[in-house]
């Protein structure tokens, strides 16, 4: 049976983008004969408030969708990510990272020299991290080892397109369908990401991980989520020829976008489903 799944973070209310993409991933399930699986992603334990989590049960509810019980959490599956970790740690792809955000800026303009705008930079405008041994000294990363210093672990890229291309039959990449059914093969191009980090010194994973062993734990064999992710899949292929777990099929869908055409965004204040069921708007699903 198809598998899809709708995965919020509960650090912030539903706004329109969600309940788009939640309704045409239920479309979607349903024109393939399949289900969807709702996923609570809800490692950020800083911002996640149980709250939301409620919230978003109502709000689809109120949109008119259904999902199969116990929901998945991730907070309470940390574990799975950690042996995933392990893994990747024993292929030899990770490597500690010790160094602040602040030293890590400061080191990207030095490389830069000076000019932090033209410095490169990952899919989503962030400066590309140096690379390994670029930031601290060894004999910094030494001490703080010693000192049991918290660290986040990265990718080394370089290391593991290597790996992954020993282990792949193909190219890198995924299948990608569109609304009418069609398919077509994209290729992957995790490298512009730069030595990425798959666990974060806070929690023992991050989205990237996290999605793939999920993804593949749950049978996820279709996703739909917005463009804005599109690159991130990039990474998320590479880590499942890395961890030797099946890649789904992927949709990107447009974006909803305001009136100064910028994405709908908790953190920019979108305005929630439980405000517009308040003012008396009714649920309505629209692909056009």
């Amino acid at each position: 049976m198809p598998t899809f799944r709708f995965a919020p973070s509960p650090n912030g209310p539903l706004h329109l983008g969600h309940a788009y993409s939640a309704l045409l991933t239920w479309r979607l399930a349903e024109r393939l004969g399949g289900r969807v699986l709702l996923r609570i992603e809800d490692i950020d334990k800083a911002r996640t408030r149980e709250a939301f989590v409620e919230q978003i049960y109502a709000d689809l509810a109120w949109l008119g969708l259904d999902w199969p019980r116990p929901v998945r959490r991730q907070s309470q599956h940390l574990a799975d990510y950690a042996r995933a970790a392990r893994r990747l740690e024993e292929l030899g792809v990770l490597y500690r990272c010790y160094a602040s955000r602040g030293e890590i800026a400061r080191a990207v303009a030095a490389a830069s020299g000076g000019k932090g705008p033209q410095a490169p930079r990952d899919p989503d405008g962030a400066p590309l991290y140096p690379g390994r041994g670029r930031v601290l000294s060894a004999e910094e990363e030494a001490r703080r080892r010693a000192a049991g210093a918290a660290f986040a672990l990265r990718l080394d890229m370089a290391e593991a397109l290597r790996v992954a291309r020993e282990r792949a039959s193909q190219p890198l990449g995924f299948e990608s369908f569109d609304e009418d059914g069609a398919v077509s093969f994209v290729r992957a191009r995790p490298e512009r990401w730069g030595d990425v980090v798959v666990v974060r010194k806070d929690v023992p994973t991050s989205y990237h991980l996290s999605v793939v062993v999920d993804d593949a734990l749950q049978g996820v064999s279709h996703v739909t989520r917005g463009r804005d992710l599109l690159a991130a899949t990039d990474v998320h292929c590479l880590l499942q020829v890395l961890l030797g777990l099946p890649t789904p099929r992927y949709h990107h869908h447009r974006l909803i976008r305001d009136d100064q055409g910028q994405k709908l965004s908790k953190s920019k204040g979108a305005q929630s489903l439980a405000a517009l069921r308040k003012v008396g708007a009714a649920p309505t699903y629209c692909p056009a």
